[in-house]
Protein backbone atom coordinates (compact mmCIF):
# COMPACT_ATOMS: atom_id res chain seq x y z
CA UNK A 1 0.00 0.00 0.00
CA UNK A 2 1.67 3.39 -1.10
CA UNK A 3 1.99 5.65 1.98
CA UNK A 4 0.29 9.28 2.21
CA UNK A 5 2.17 11.87 0.58
CA UNK A 6 0.49 15.25 2.85
CA UNK A 7 3.17 15.74 4.16
CA UNK A 8 5.37 15.43 0.93
CA UNK A 9 3.19 18.11 -0.74
CA UNK A 10 3.22 20.76 2.42
CA UNK A 11 7.23 20.53 1.46
CA UNK A 12 6.75 20.78 -1.92
CA UNK A 13 4.45 23.94 -1.85
CA UNK A 14 6.87 25.90 -0.01
CA UNK A 15 8.12 28.84 -1.85
CA UNK A 16 11.93 29.13 -2.49
CA UNK A 17 11.95 32.11 0.66
CA UNK A 18 10.20 29.47 2.77
CA UNK A 19 12.61 26.91 1.76
CA UNK A 20 15.71 28.55 1.79
CA UNK A 21 15.41 31.50 4.69
CA UNK A 22 13.26 29.80 7.25
CA UNK A 23 15.97 28.70 9.23
CA UNK A 24 18.26 31.99 8.92
CA UNK A 25 14.99 33.28 10.27
CA UNK A 26 14.99 31.74 13.56
CA UNK A 27 18.69 32.44 13.87
CA UNK A 28 17.99 36.30 13.70
CA UNK A 29 15.10 36.19 16.22
CA UNK A 30 17.16 33.92 18.32
CA UNK A 31 20.40 36.37 18.26
CA UNK A 32 17.73 39.62 19.10
CA UNK A 33 16.05 37.28 21.86
CA UNK A 34 19.99 36.79 23.62
CA UNK A 35 20.97 40.28 23.16
CA UNK A 36 17.58 41.67 24.63
CA UNK A 37 17.45 38.65 27.67
CA UNK A 38 20.68 40.26 29.35
CA UNK A 39 18.64 43.18 29.99
CA UNK A 40 15.31 41.24 31.26
CA UNK A 41 14.66 43.06 34.31
CA UNK A 42 17.10 45.98 34.64
CA UNK A 43 14.34 48.87 33.98
CA UNK A 44 15.76 50.36 30.71
CA UNK A 45 13.74 49.74 27.75
CA UNK A 46 15.49 51.72 25.39
CA UNK A 47 18.22 49.93 26.06
CA UNK A 48 17.01 46.26 25.57
CA UNK A 49 15.72 47.35 22.30
CA UNK A 50 18.65 48.88 21.36
CA UNK A 51 20.54 45.85 22.04
CA UNK A 52 18.37 43.76 20.13
CA UNK A 53 18.14 45.92 17.19
CA UNK A 54 21.96 45.88 16.48
CA UNK A 55 22.23 41.85 17.00
CA UNK A 56 19.22 41.54 14.32
CA UNK A 57 20.81 43.96 12.50
CA UNK A 58 24.25 42.29 12.19
CA UNK A 59 22.50 38.72 12.12
CA UNK A 60 20.17 40.22 9.00
CA UNK A 61 23.35 41.29 6.96
CA UNK A 62 24.63 37.66 7.05
CA UNK A 63 22.30 35.77 4.61
CA UNK A 64 22.04 36.16 0.89
CA UNK A 65 18.78 38.19 0.48
CA UNK A 66 18.22 41.16 -1.28
CA UNK A 67 16.34 42.56 1.91
CA UNK A 68 14.15 45.87 2.21
CA UNK A 69 13.11 46.68 5.60
CA UNK A 70 8.87 48.20 5.32
CA UNK A 71 7.96 47.93 8.88
CA UNK A 72 10.94 48.61 11.34
CA UNK A 73 12.25 51.31 13.84
CA UNK A 74 10.53 53.91 12.21
CA UNK A 75 12.12 56.43 9.73
CA UNK A 76 15.88 57.10 8.99
CA UNK A 77 15.95 60.12 11.22
CA UNK A 78 14.46 58.34 13.94
CA UNK A 79 16.45 55.09 13.91
CA UNK A 80 20.11 54.50 13.28
CA UNK A 81 19.39 50.80 12.05
CA UNK A 82 16.10 48.85 10.80
CA UNK A 83 14.57 51.85 9.58
CA UNK A 84 12.12 51.35 6.91
CA UNK A 85 13.23 51.44 3.63
CA UNK A 86 16.57 50.39 4.74
CA UNK A 87 18.41 48.06 2.24
CA UNK A 88 19.98 44.72 4.53
CA UNK A 89 20.96 41.21 3.62
CA UNK A 90 24.25 40.58 1.48
CA UNK A 91 22.78 41.47 -1.70
CA UNK A 92 22.78 37.71 -3.10
CA UNK A 93 19.61 35.72 -3.10
CA UNK A 94 16.18 36.51 -3.47
CA UNK A 95 14.40 39.81 -3.24
CA UNK A 96 12.54 40.19 0.15
CA UNK A 97 10.36 42.56 1.97
CA UNK A 98 10.76 42.32 5.74
CA UNK A 99 8.59 43.79 9.05
CA UNK A 100 10.80 43.90 12.70
CA UNK A 101 10.17 43.99 16.05
CA UNK A 102 13.74 43.52 17.46
CA UNK A 103 11.73 43.37 21.13
CA UNK A 104 8.06 43.77 20.75
CA UNK A 105 7.03 44.61 24.39
CA UNK A 106 10.16 46.38 25.55
CA UNK A 107 8.44 47.24 29.00
CA UNK A 108 7.62 43.41 29.47
CA UNK A 109 11.48 42.54 28.94
CA UNK A 110 12.37 45.57 31.41
CA UNK A 111 10.18 44.81 34.16
CA UNK A 112 10.82 40.34 33.81
CA UNK A 113 6.78 40.29 32.86
CA UNK A 114 5.55 37.25 30.45
CA UNK A 115 5.04 38.21 26.90
CA UNK A 116 8.47 39.87 25.44
CA UNK A 117 9.23 38.59 21.79
CA UNK A 118 11.61 38.92 18.96
CA UNK A 119 9.57 39.19 15.76
CA UNK A 120 10.19 39.28 12.30
CA UNK A 121 8.07 38.50 8.91
CA UNK A 122 9.15 37.95 5.46
CA UNK A 123 7.59 38.14 2.01
CA UNK A 124 8.83 38.46 -1.46
CA UNK A 125 8.79 41.59 -3.25
CA UNK A 126 5.51 43.56 -3.07
CA UNK A 127 4.46 40.94 -0.21
CA UNK A 128 4.25 43.27 3.02
CA UNK A 129 2.10 46.18 3.67
CA UNK A 130 4.20 49.62 3.79
CA UNK A 131 1.92 50.12 6.80
CA UNK A 132 2.48 53.61 8.52
CA UNK A 133 3.65 54.34 12.43
CA UNK A 134 -0.41 54.91 13.52
CA UNK A 135 -2.66 52.45 15.34
CA UNK A 136 -4.29 50.06 13.83
CA UNK A 137 -8.19 48.96 15.40
CA UNK A 138 -8.37 45.16 14.65
CA UNK A 139 -10.07 42.22 15.21
CA UNK A 140 -7.92 38.91 14.91
CA UNK A 141 -9.26 35.20 14.88
CA UNK A 142 -8.40 32.01 13.55
CA UNK A 143 -9.25 29.32 10.96
CA UNK A 144 -12.18 28.14 12.09
CA UNK A 145 -14.17 31.01 12.03
CA UNK A 146 -13.00 31.74 8.74
CA UNK A 147 -14.13 28.25 7.90
CA UNK A 148 -17.48 29.44 9.31
CA UNK A 149 -17.56 32.73 7.36
CA UNK A 150 -17.35 31.22 3.79
CA UNK A 151 -19.77 28.21 4.81
CA UNK A 152 -22.09 30.66 6.27
CA UNK A 153 -21.44 33.88 4.03
CA UNK A 154 -21.19 35.92 7.52
CA UNK A 155 -18.38 38.14 8.27
CA UNK A 156 -16.27 39.25 11.07
CA UNK A 157 -16.47 42.91 10.59
CA UNK A 158 -15.07 45.85 12.57
CA UNK A 159 -17.67 47.82 11.69
CA UNK A 160 -20.75 44.93 12.55
CA UNK A 161 -22.48 45.62 16.59
CA UNK A 162 -19.99 43.62 19.46
CA UNK A 163 -22.50 41.14 19.83
CA UNK A 164 -22.92 39.87 15.89
CA UNK A 165 -18.75 39.90 16.33
CA UNK A 166 -19.33 37.44 18.97
CA UNK A 167 -21.87 35.37 17.97
CA UNK A 168 -20.54 34.48 14.98
CA UNK A 169 -17.22 33.27 16.52
CA UNK A 170 -19.26 31.54 19.70
CA UNK A 171 -20.87 29.63 16.43
CA UNK A 172 -18.03 28.96 14.72
CA UNK A 173 -16.05 27.66 17.75
CA UNK A 174 -19.29 26.06 18.83
CA UNK A 175 -19.14 27.61 22.33
CA UNK A 176 -20.72 29.63 24.02
CA UNK A 177 -20.25 33.20 24.27
CA UNK A 178 -19.83 32.90 28.10
CA UNK A 179 -17.09 30.58 27.58
CA UNK A 180 -15.24 33.10 24.70
CA UNK A 181 -12.01 34.93 25.79
CA UNK A 182 -11.55 37.83 24.24
CA UNK A 183 -7.70 39.63 24.69
CA UNK A 184 -7.28 43.11 24.85
CA UNK A 185 -4.48 46.05 25.73
CA UNK A 186 -4.82 47.24 28.72
CA UNK A 187 -5.21 51.05 27.77
CA UNK A 188 -7.81 53.66 28.72
CA UNK A 189 -9.19 53.90 25.07
CA UNK A 190 -10.49 50.32 25.27
CA UNK A 191 -12.24 51.17 28.76
CA UNK A 192 -15.83 50.91 26.66
CA UNK A 193 -15.12 47.95 24.26
CA UNK A 194 -13.86 45.94 27.83
CA UNK A 195 -17.29 46.93 29.77
CA UNK A 196 -19.17 45.81 26.35
CA UNK A 197 -17.72 42.63 25.95
CA UNK A 198 -17.99 41.73 29.53
CA UNK A 199 -21.61 42.90 29.25
CA UNK A 200 -22.41 40.35 26.47
CA UNK A 201 -21.20 37.54 28.63
CA UNK A 202 -17.69 37.04 27.34
CA UNK A 203 -14.22 36.79 29.65
CA UNK A 204 -11.67 39.68 29.02
CA UNK A 205 -8.29 38.79 29.56
CA UNK A 206 -5.94 42.22 29.59
CA UNK A 207 -2.32 42.26 28.54
CA UNK A 208 0.05 45.04 29.73
CA UNK A 209 1.56 45.58 26.29
CA UNK A 210 2.42 42.92 23.79
CA UNK A 211 -1.12 41.32 21.75
CA UNK A 212 0.84 40.26 19.20
CA UNK A 213 1.43 36.50 20.05
CA UNK A 214 -2.86 36.38 21.46
CA UNK A 215 -3.07 37.27 18.06
CA UNK A 216 -1.42 34.24 16.79
CA UNK A 217 -2.60 32.12 19.74
CA UNK A 218 -5.94 32.62 18.02
CA UNK A 219 -4.90 30.11 15.20
CA UNK A 220 -4.45 27.17 18.02
CA UNK A 221 -7.15 25.19 19.10
CA UNK A 222 -7.14 24.90 22.98
CA UNK A 223 -5.22 27.78 23.25
CA UNK A 224 -7.65 30.23 25.65
CA UNK A 225 -7.28 33.04 22.94
CA UNK A 226 -10.40 32.90 20.68
CA UNK A 227 -10.29 36.64 19.78
CA UNK A 228 -8.02 39.60 20.08
CA UNK A 229 -9.71 43.08 19.69
CA UNK A 230 -8.44 46.73 19.77
CA UNK A 231 -6.11 49.12 18.73
CA UNK A 232 -2.41 48.83 18.88
CA UNK A 233 0.60 49.56 16.87
CA UNK A 234 0.33 48.78 12.86
CA UNK A 235 3.59 47.16 12.62
CA UNK A 236 2.38 44.58 15.07
CA UNK A 237 -0.94 44.29 13.37
CA UNK A 238 1.56 43.38 10.07
CA UNK A 239 3.34 40.97 11.86
CA UNK A 240 0.33 39.12 13.06
CA UNK A 241 -1.24 39.21 9.65
CA UNK A 242 2.03 37.57 8.59
CA UNK A 243 1.70 34.81 11.21
CA UNK A 244 -2.05 34.37 10.67
CA UNK A 245 -2.09 34.04 7.09
CA UNK A 246 0.21 31.41 7.29
CA UNK A 247 -2.09 29.48 10.21
CA UNK A 248 -5.23 29.53 8.12
CA UNK A 249 -6.71 32.80 10.43
CA UNK A 250 -7.88 36.60 9.76
CA UNK A 251 -7.12 39.94 11.01
CA UNK A 252 -9.49 42.63 10.00
CA UNK A 253 -9.94 46.60 11.09
CA UNK A 254 -8.31 50.17 9.57
CA UNK A 255 -6.02 52.28 10.23
CA UNK A 256 -6.93 54.77 13.07
CA UNK A 257 -4.49 58.05 14.67
CA UNK A 258 -3.46 57.57 17.83
CA UNK A 259 -5.49 60.84 18.90
CA UNK A 260 -8.80 59.20 17.33
CA UNK A 261 -8.10 56.08 19.05
CA UNK A 262 -7.15 57.99 22.57
CA UNK A 263 -10.57 60.47 22.37
CA UNK A 264 -8.16 63.28 22.32
CA UNK A 265 -10.05 66.22 21.42
CA UNK A 266 -10.54 67.92 17.71
CA UNK A 267 -7.98 69.90 18.00
CA UNK A 268 -5.20 67.40 19.05
CA UNK A 269 -6.84 65.26 16.41
CA UNK A 270 -7.02 67.88 13.37
CA UNK A 271 -2.68 68.49 14.51
CA UNK A 272 -2.05 65.05 14.45
CA UNK A 273 -3.74 64.93 10.53
CA UNK A 274 -1.79 67.69 9.62
CA UNK A 275 1.69 66.18 10.88
CA UNK A 276 1.06 62.42 9.51
CA UNK A 277 -0.93 63.28 6.70
CA UNK A 278 2.30 64.10 4.03
CA UNK A 279 3.73 60.59 5.63
CA UNK A 280 0.68 58.72 4.48
CA UNK A 281 0.11 60.43 1.25
CA UNK A 282 3.55 59.45 0.43
CA UNK A 283 2.79 55.56 1.07
CA UNK A 284 -0.51 55.91 -1.37
CA UNK A 285 -2.77 56.47 1.53
CA UNK A 286 -4.59 59.66 0.98
CA UNK A 287 -6.98 61.24 4.07
CA UNK A 288 -10.22 59.71 2.45
CA UNK A 289 -8.18 55.97 3.01
CA UNK A 290 -7.19 56.24 6.49
CA UNK A 291 -10.08 54.32 7.67
CA UNK A 292 -10.62 51.86 4.88
CA UNK A 293 -11.16 48.12 5.92
CA UNK A 294 -7.88 46.33 5.83
CA UNK A 295 -7.78 42.60 6.02
CA UNK A 296 -5.06 39.78 6.34
CA UNK A 297 -4.15 40.28 2.51
CA UNK A 298 -4.04 43.95 2.05
CA UNK A 299 -1.44 43.97 4.93
CA UNK A 300 0.35 40.63 4.00
CA UNK A 301 -0.37 40.09 0.55
CA UNK A 302 2.69 37.83 -0.36
CA UNK A 303 2.44 34.56 -1.38
CA UNK A 304 6.03 32.98 0.28
CA UNK A 305 5.50 34.46 3.45
CA UNK A 306 7.65 32.95 7.10
CA UNK A 307 7.35 34.08 10.64
CA UNK A 308 9.64 33.57 13.50
CA UNK A 309 9.26 34.81 16.74
CA UNK A 310 11.43 33.85 19.97
CA UNK A 311 10.70 34.24 23.66
CA UNK A 312 12.68 36.62 25.63
CA UNK A 313 10.31 36.55 28.91
CA UNK A 314 8.09 33.25 29.16
CA UNK A 315 5.49 33.68 26.79
CA UNK A 316 2.41 31.14 25.30
CA UNK A 317 3.97 27.50 25.13
CA UNK A 318 7.67 29.08 24.99
CA UNK A 319 9.89 29.33 27.80
CA UNK A 320 11.44 32.90 27.70
CA UNK A 321 15.51 32.49 27.32
CA UNK A 322 17.15 31.48 29.76
CA UNK A 323 21.08 32.35 30.19
CA UNK A 324 23.53 29.90 31.42
CA UNK A 325 26.93 30.16 31.91
CA UNK A 326 29.75 30.91 30.50
CA UNK A 327 27.70 32.50 27.80
CA UNK A 328 25.45 29.39 27.21
CA UNK A 329 22.00 30.13 26.18
CA UNK A 330 18.72 28.28 25.69
CA UNK A 331 15.40 29.41 23.97
CA UNK A 332 12.24 28.45 22.64
CA UNK A 333 11.06 30.09 19.26
CA UNK A 334 8.05 29.37 16.53
CA UNK A 335 8.71 29.19 12.51
CA UNK A 336 5.45 29.24 10.50
CA UNK A 337 5.60 29.34 6.69
CA UNK A 338 3.38 29.66 4.13
CA UNK A 339 3.18 25.88 3.36
CA UNK A 340 1.26 25.18 6.68
CA UNK A 341 4.48 24.37 8.72
CA UNK A 342 4.94 25.08 12.12
CA UNK A 343 7.95 24.30 14.18
CA UNK A 344 8.12 24.88 17.57
CA UNK A 345 11.93 24.55 18.09
CA UNK A 346 13.88 24.78 21.31
CA UNK A 347 17.90 25.77 20.74
CA UNK A 348 20.64 25.36 23.02
CA UNK A 349 23.78 26.79 22.60
CA UNK A 350 27.05 25.77 24.24
CA UNK A 351 30.33 27.58 23.68
CA UNK A 352 32.83 24.92 25.08
CA UNK A 353 31.33 21.30 23.49
CA UNK A 354 35.00 19.52 25.40
CA UNK A 355 33.60 20.61 28.82
CA UNK A 356 29.72 20.33 28.89
CA UNK A 357 27.27 17.67 28.20
CA UNK A 358 23.88 18.33 26.77
CA UNK A 359 21.15 17.23 29.19
CA UNK A 360 18.46 16.29 26.82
Amino acid sequence: MPHPKTVEQMMNSAGPIERHVMLSLLQITEAAAVASAYQIGRGDRKYADHVAVEAMRRMLNQIDICGTIKIGEGERDEAPMLFIGEAVGTGQGPEVEIAVDPLEGTNLAADDVNGSIAVMSMAEKGGIFHGPDIYFDKIVVGPKVVSYEKKSGKKINIDAPLLSNLELVSAALDKPISELTVVILDRERHKKLISEIRAAGARVRLVPDGDLMPGVMTCFSESGVDMVMGAGGSGEAVLTASAVKCLGGKITGRLVLPSVANNKSPADIEKELDEKLPRLMKMGIPKSEIGKIRETNDLVPGKDVIFSATAVTDGPFMNGTRLLKDGDACMTSICIGISGTVRVIESVYVRDKEQKALAL
